[in-house]
């Protein structure tokens, strides 16, 4: 067994291999993301066996059903992590758009050409798919990356790492290009290698994802709690409300795009809210909810809700119930206590609907559907590392678009500023493309 290298040996690896990453062919990266997704179906029953331990363990220790949920790698979980790499390999490359052309004076040309950002830190939770997924999108930008998961997915997390490191280097990826933490220890390492890594993803809480910003110097791009709402306006549609509404809270409530708070218009409260939450209440979620709509459902076991329940992200089958007065207090009331992630309004009214879109602040705002479509995979993006609910670099699913920068490149026949200051030329700016 090879002897595992420390923290600064990952990080300065990780380093070279993004210089020859950056500049390697097309078909390379893509040849390496087929490759990982066949040496993965062919080692299946390695990889379950790994994932079988952390269960065990996970049960052992008492862990909580949704991270169980998510900690599970199974055929399925599989079949979309494979499916979900070569859906990568033939999305068109990144690296290298062209997205500015312009003539700044005869014979002088810039261009502004996306490039990879160098060396990503992801750090995850329990879910061994995440590694997969996020390296995968790494690989396809160009980008080297340090991946640390949650401890209850160790072995899973190993064994994957493991089988995508022989895979992708077998296939011509330089050696390093990935690398895996384990420890806490390790964490903190990492956060300071500024001089390694390029950016940091944490995803996790609030304060998990202050602590890497107050610790680090690197660039961090936050994806913190989920508190996703649905709005039902006054002019609201009661069966598509209970359809949408079902779908964001329970399709999978162990995700950050779940729903966690259901506003109601006051107007909408007597003929929609009685039918959403007999909708929710046969699907199995238990409702908490102020008094004005606790009054408008006494047929259906509810709790009271307060001020606490209003910043819950329950990640279950719960879901918190305000009626509201107006369009406004409910986007007040989504700024104030919502995480800038993804909010829905279910109306027939546009006019409510496009109000609702310019002035809620969050990275993904909708109409008419579930707050479950914010997703790399469902935006076409070829999965995420993250959702960022910040407004700087990227915002919303991070895909590859969002793990690529740029750089101006100049093209000339030996142009000196001297010319144009003292007036032989002129610019031009002349747009070419």
């Amino acid at each position: 067994m090879a002897q595992k290298l420390d923290t600064l040996q990952i990080a300065k690896a990780a380093k070279q291999a993004s210089f020859t990453l950056a500049a390697s062919r097309s078909e390379a990266r893509n040849g390496a993301l087929l490759a990982i997704a066949d040496a993965l179906e062919a080692s299946r029953e390695a990889i379950f066996a790994a994932n079988a331990k952390d269960m065990a363990q996970a049960k052992a220790d008492g862990i909580a059903a949704p991270v169980l949920k998510r900690l599970r790698f199974d055929e399925s979980k599989l079949a979309d992590v494979c499916a979900g790499l070569r859906a990568l390999a033939g999305m068109d490359d990144p690296i290298g758009h062209e997205q500015l052309r312009t003539e700044l004076a005869d014979g002088l040309v810039l261009s502004r050409v996306a490039c990879p950002i160098g060396v990503i830190g992801v750090i995850f939770e329990s879910r061994p798919d995440a590694l997969v997924q996020i390296a995968g999108l790494c690989l396809k930008s160009g980008n080297s990356v340090l991946l640390k998961g949650g401890r209850e997915a160790m072995h899973s997390n190993q064994a994957l790492f493991d089988v995508m490191k022989a895979a992708s280097e077998a296939a011509g990826m330089p050696q390093g290009w990935a690398g895996l933490l384990t420890t806490r220890e390790e964490v903190g390492a990492m956060l300071a290698m500024d001089e390694y890594i390029d950016l940091i993803i944490p995803r996790g809480s609030n304060s998990f994802v202050r602590y890497i910003m107050d610790n680090s110097r690197i660039p961090v791009l936050g994806h913190s709690d989920g508190v996703c709402h649905v709005y039902l306006d006054a002019k609201c549609d009661a069966q598509m409300a209970a359809r949408v509404t079902v779908d964001a809270k329970t399709q999978y409530p162990a995700a950050c795009n779940s729903a966690e708070t259901l506003l109601v218009h006051k107007d909408a409260a007597h003929h929609a809210l009685p039918i959403v939450a007999a909708a929710l209440h046969v699907a199995g979620v238990k409702i908490k909810a102020d008094a004005r709509a606790q009054a408008l459902i006494p047929g259906i076991p509810c709790e009271a809700a307060g001020e606490v329940d209003w910043k819950a992200e329950y990640l279950d089958h719960v879901i918190a119930i305000r009626v509201v007065d107006s369009l406004e207090e409910a986007i007040a009331h989504i700024n104030r206590y919502g995480s800038h992630h993804t909010d829905c309004i279910i109306t027939d009214d546009e006019q409510a609907a496009e109000r609702f879109a310019a002035l809620v602040d969050s990275a993904g705002v909708y109409h008419n559907c579930s707050t479950r479509f914010a997703d790399g995979f469902r935006y076409g993006f070829g999965a995420e590392v993250g959702i960022s609910t910040g407004k700087i670099h990227a915002r919303g699913p991070m895909g590859l678009e969002g793990l690529c920068s740029y750089k101006y490149i100049l093209r000339g026949h030996g142009d000196i500023v001297a010319d144009f200051a003292g007036k032989k030329r002129s610019f031009t700016h002349k747009k070419l493309g």
